[in-house]
């Protein structure tokens, strides 16, 4: 079992012309890239092994990002399967004086993988707050609405 605060991960950048679209503001798929990377070293540092991304649940554009603006994404786990995690990824522009603005939250699936690239088992998450309860909560309903869409296909 380990704590949502074990494998909790922040990437910092500092958006430079090759990350902009044409209209000079953070492009998505450089962010979801970030993201994704974000995710998985998460998921790493839960499960202790390789992961692979089974699905982005959520992905909420709220704001823009521009040239020299400085990010920062912040990614925990908020529910643990068998050999599933779900982890969220938090983008927020940090401003000079360290005030930060959310622009992108998203719930990306990842599945741990045993040596043979098989899903293997993952720690179960401990919670230490009521935030961290109300996450896997929400999780869980967000996790059966993924298995029930699956159900359908």
């Amino acid at each position: 079992m380990k704590c949502v605060k074990d494998s909790k991960t922040e990437q910092v950048q500092i958006l430079s012309q090759a990350t902009l679209n044409g209209y000079k503001r953070l492009f998505g798929g450089k962010l979801m890239e970030w993201i994704d990377v974000v995710a998985a070293v998460v998921a790493r540092r839960h499960s202790g092994c390789n992961v692979t991304t089974a699905a982005v649940d959520s992905l909420e554009f709220t704001d823009a990002a521009y040239a020299n603006d400085t990010l920062v994404l912040v990614g925990y786990v908020t529910y643990t399967g068998n050999t599933s995690m779900e982890v969220c990824v938090k983008t927020y522009v940090e401003s000079l004086d360290g005030s930060r603005r959310l622009i992108n939250q998203a719930y990306v699936v990842m599945v741990a993988l045993d040596e043979n690239e098989k899903p293997t088992r993952v720690p179960k998450l401990i919670f230490e707050t009521d935030e961290e309860r109300e996450e896997w909560d929400a999780a869980a309903m967000r996790s059966e609405a993924r298995r029930l869409r699956r159900k359908k296909r």
